[in-house]
């Protein structure tokens, strides 16, 4: 059989039906496979950088996997921003790259790049040594990615493999990794904790969202009657309406929401790693009672040093929690209120910003008004910067797999890129991106993606000539001067550059126009906003702790 053909039996066997690419001389046998398959579809990139944030986006909105294909050194090289993201966000794809053939190895092949550059951007970084061991590979691959903590593993195949008709060897059929449940003697002391507890507090981090526990989550928190914040990378694991929703812990975090957490006599942090940004570097003065739930050992101990840690599948543990943990009396439920408390000073605190109703707005005042006129299930994904800032605090989310944005690795970019991924994973929802015109600009040809496969996005920019957050501490930590590393000499006309890759596309000027616009996210045309936004606002780091 031809590897070609083998390689997309083995994606198809796995479920992996979307493939994100840019074709090359090395690819071209792998894309005469995939063009022969009606039940594969193919998306061809315009730069190798987002074909890994597609597939990034295609997987945190739907749980599921996608594949990507590129050639080696430029494209491989190229796909490793996206990759290192997917791993610090453990979101599981496979990435396939078309090697250097082995007897060219050393001897500085054309793109050839050795193997081993990629071994720290991936979860598993796996080389074909034979052509009948291709498949073996794949598979394995494919397992590890899905095995969690997921994340991203490469495959790397050589050239001359890749026509190759081979006999291939066998491989078990695919079987779904089953997560680590936590054991019975930390459940009970976990479950001791909250059972004492006057004060609780939850923490709920993008580990909620891979493990699809929600609703677990929910259930242990009405019982223990706590207030629950979710990390940045954990927005939209809870529902930003409910009674117990606290807020975002972030680059935006509130002096009322770190008041409250501070104020807990015990912490159940669920599927987070304590990195250092939502943290701020540990300077959150955290419980002694500390319950860290975590499905890597080495963040077990992560700048605090937890009362109960629990190495397990956030489902598996909330599970357990709920059954063991006692429900709070009434006479003591004060969780509501307290979470209401931290909501209502942080809409005082949005107000004055939210009342902006012509050109150029706040960026708040234009989340105001989308929030209010998008589909509650629009899919929305949201790019670094400062407006992803804003975004966590000021665009409530209801849906886990409704919302995406990077973790630690806050690469600028990927809002389109994984807009385009999100569409392709959910073709039945409204999807929107959310971007400024410095993040769009990293990305600007996907706008050429979006053109030709017709995909139905609605890309919100909010336009404003300067890389804003920047911008802001540089005069203020620096003196560097208003608007240090603004264009406003060179202003970005938005409107026209989407038209001419082919895109309908409208600058709005009234909070009444963006209200208009934005209600047509559901037509199925792919469209560009351009959302004038005032250069010298404040950010959301500085804004929400005064």
């Amino acid at each position: 059989m031809q590897i070609s053909d083998a390689v997309i039996d083995t994606l198809r066997a796995n479920d992996i039906d979307t493939i994100f690419g840019i074709p090359g001389k090395q690819t071209l046998p792998l894309n005469e496979s995939i063009g022969q398959r009606p039940d594969v579809r193919y998306v061809m990139a315009r730069h190798e950088t987002n074909v890994s944030h597609q597939a990034w986006g295609y997987a945190e909105t739907s749980g599921r996997m996608a594949a990507t294909v590129v050639i080696p050194g430029p494209g491989d090289m190229n796909a490793m921003n996206g990759l290192k993201n997917a791993l610090n966000d453990n979101t599981p794809l496979v990435h396939i790259a078309v090697e250097t053939e082995p007897h060219v190895r050393g001897g500085d092949g054309i793109h050839e790049t050795p193997p081993e550059t990629y071994d720290t951007v991936v979860k598993e970084n796996v080389l074909v040594e034979s052509p009948q061991a291709t498949i073996p590979a794949l598979q394995r691959a494919i397992t590890i990615a899905r095995t969690p903590p997921k994340g991203p593993v490469r495959v790397g195949i050589p050239k001359n493999f890749v026509p190759m008709d081979v006999d291939i060897a066998d491989v078990p059929s695919p079987v779904e990794p089953k997560p680590v449940g936590p054991s019975a003697d930390a459940i009970e002391r976990a479950a001791a904790a909250l059972d004492g507890a006057d004060a609780p507090f939850v923490i709920a981090g993008g580990g909620v969202r891979s493990a699809d526990a929600t609703d677990l989550l929910l259930a242990v928190a009405e019982r223990i009657d706590a207030p629950v914040a979710t990390t940045y990378k954990g927005k939209a694991t809870v529902p930003e309406d409910h009674r117990l929703f606290a807020g975002v812990i972030g680059g935006g975090t509130s002096t009322e929401l770190r008041t409250a957490l501070e104020a807990a006599d015990v912490v159940l942090a669920v599927g987070t790693d304590f990195d250092a940004v939502w943290t701020r570097e540990w300077s959150y003065d955290l419980p002694t009672e500390l319950i860290h739930v975590t499905l890597d050992p080495a963040h077990v101990g992560r700048g605090y040093d937890p009362s109960v840690g629990i190495v397990g599948d956030a489902g598996r543990t909330l599970r357990a929690l709920e059954s063991a943990v006692g429900a709070a009396p009434e006479a003591s439920r004060t969780g509501a209120d307290r979470a209401a408390t931290v909501r209502e000073a942080r809409r005082e605190r949005l107000a004055p910003l939210a009342a902006v109703e012509t050109a150029p707005f706040t960026t708040v005042s234009a989340l105001r008004t989308l929030r209010d006129a998008l589909p509650r299930e629009t899919v929305v994904a949201a790019d670094a910067g400062g407006s992803r800032i804003w975004t966590q605090v000021a665009f409530p989310t209801y849906a886990a797999r409704a919302y995406v944005n990077p973790g630690s690795w806050a690469t600028m970019g990927v809002g389109l890129p994984a807009g385009i991924g999100a569409t392709l994973a959910n073709p039945d929802a409204p999807v929107a991106v959310f971007t400024g015109e410095g993040g769009l600009l990293m990305c600007l040809e996907e706008l050429h993606t979006v053109a030709a496969e017709d995909l139905s996005i609605t890309v919100f920019v909010f336009t404003n000539d300067d890389y804003a957050v920047i911008s802001e501490e540089a005069e203020r930590e620096y003196a560097l001067g208003e608007g240090a590393y603004g264009w406003g000499n060179a202003p970005l006309d938005i409107v026209a550059i989407a038209e001419g890759m082919g895109l309908e596309a409208v600058r709005v000027e009234t909070i009444a126009d963006l209200d208009d616009v934005a209600r047509t996210v559901t037509d199925d045309v792919p469209r560009v906003v351009s959302i004038p936004t005032d250069p010298v606002e404040p950010q959301a780091g500085t804004y929400m702790t005064q």
